[in-house]
């Protein structure tokens, strides 16, 4: 027996390397990778890294797990080489990140990363981030009823409408949705093409509320809208009912920052230009891209409620935006579960609550108690099983009027 039989038989296979400056730095991953896979892996360099993977020793390769801190952010083009031969050789990428800006991490994803697990790890992340990338889950395959059939067309002017919640259950996915639908239904015999995007990319719950499941598609387009034209675009939209077509969050939470305004600018173009209304349901948070909505939207409703938790915020807001001479004066206030017609101590807190805070509050929703909460949970717009609602009435009626000053715009401008 030759020595390279031997060796041969007492050296493993190597299924996954660790990629890093120095896996030393990252001694968890060091433990993790040894109770996932024994002595099944390896080590390299940054620089040793794309010569291996040209060479035979790297057939077995199942996945790379690169490891970095904000240091190697000045190396992102070499590791980005790195990813792009592993997706070559069909080698699964997770990532390893310390410190690492979003943008970074952005630009690694859309490279081909597969994963990314903060770092230090949580207990379990990495075994359970190599199971994902080792056997990822077939997504179902949506319902017929539930496809998008309508066409591109490429040639409309979209009205933009954001909801956003000035704090948590404000009503603004009650807003949106609902919104979305009358506008959808304003019209019988020439119905609008209406579009609504949850934008609420971690806890965005539009899917829940129509009763749609969420897609993988949605993070991939989303994570390359170089690539995504009208086609792919249309693909990505749930129906429901075949009336108001949807684009859910992504399936995982992802970070806020994972998507640029460049990407954010380029979803809200192609949604204009197949749709008449495009609502979009905003995260509460604000972020890099907000100002991108923010400019882009015909309307921007606020949602409020008659509690300190709103007026502070909406106060903070109001600075954040004036500091930066962003447009303040765009966002419409909409006060949900409004004080009742003969309650005349309501209405004075009201008054006083936007002469407080220099706003107008031009929408005020009426309460429709526990209805509008169980419509939610049935995964249903409030016009289709409630549509005597309190609430939905109210919505409704703000759908007419858009959509009222709207085709007003439409007739001016065609003369």
């Amino acid at each position: 027996m030759s020595s390279n039989a031997v060796l041969k038989t007492e050296t493993p296979s190597i299924v996954a390397c660790t990629v890093s400056r120095d896996v030393q730095i990252f001694d968890l991953l060091i433990e993790d990778m040894e109770t996932a896979l024994g002595e099944n892996w390896g080590d390299l360099s940054f620089n040793d890294a794309i010569s291996f993977l040209q060479q035979q020793e790297a057939d077995d390769l199942q996945f790379l797990a690169i490891a970095m801190d904000h240091e190697d952010e000045e190396n992102i083009e070499l590791i980005k080489e790195i990813i792009g031969a592993a997706k070559q050789r069909s080698i699964k990428v997770i990532l390893i990140t310390e410190d690492v800006s979003p943008a970074s991490l952005h630009q690694l994803l859309r490279e081909g990363g597969d994963e990314f697990v903060p770092y230090p790890l949580p207990e379990d992340e990495l075994a359970n981030a190599i199971d994902r990338v080792l056997t990822p889950p077939e997504e179902t395959p949506v319902a017929p009823e539930l496809q998008n059939k309508l066409k591109a067309t490429g040639d409309h002017e979209g009205v933009l409408i954001a909801v956003h919640g000035m704090a948590g259950g404000t009503g603004a996915t009650t807003l949106a949705v609902n919104l979305a639908w009358e506008l959808a239904n304003v019209e019988k015999d020439n119905p609008p093409r209406v579009c609504l995007l949850d934008l609420d990319l971690q806890f965005g719950t539009t899917s829940t509320y129509l009763d749609l499941p969420r897609r993988e598609t949605v993070l991939e387009l989303l994570s390359d809208t170089d690539a995504m034209d009208s086609e792919s675009f249309m693909q990505a939209l749930l129906s429901y009912e075949q009336k108001l077509h949807v684009l859910t969050s992504p399936t995982d939470m992802i970070p806020l920052d994972l998507v640029s305004s460049e990407d954010i600018a380029r979803v809200i173009e192609v949604a204009r230009t197949n749709f008449d209304y495009v609502v979009i349901d905003m995260p509460s948070t604000m972020v890099e891209w907000s100002q991108v909505v923010l400019e882009a939207s015909h309307v921007y409703f606020a949602t409020i409620e008659l509690e300190m938790r709103s007026a502070q915020n909406t106060l903070r807001l109001k600075r954040a935006l004036q500091s930066e001479d962003l447009p303040f004066d765009k966002l419409r206030f909409v006060l949900n579960r409004a004080p009742g017609f003969t309650d005349l101590n309501g209405k004075s807190r009201v008054k006083r609550l936007a002469e407080s805070l220099g706003i107008a509050i031009e929408v005020q929703i009426p309460d429709g108690g526990k209805q509008v909460a169980q419509t939610a949970d049935h995964g249903s717009p409030l016009g289709e099983n409630a549509a005597k609602n309190a609430t939905r009435k109210e919505i409704a009626k703000l759908a007419q009027s858009v959509h009222a000053v709207n085709q007003a715009d439409v007739a001016e401008a065609h003369g």
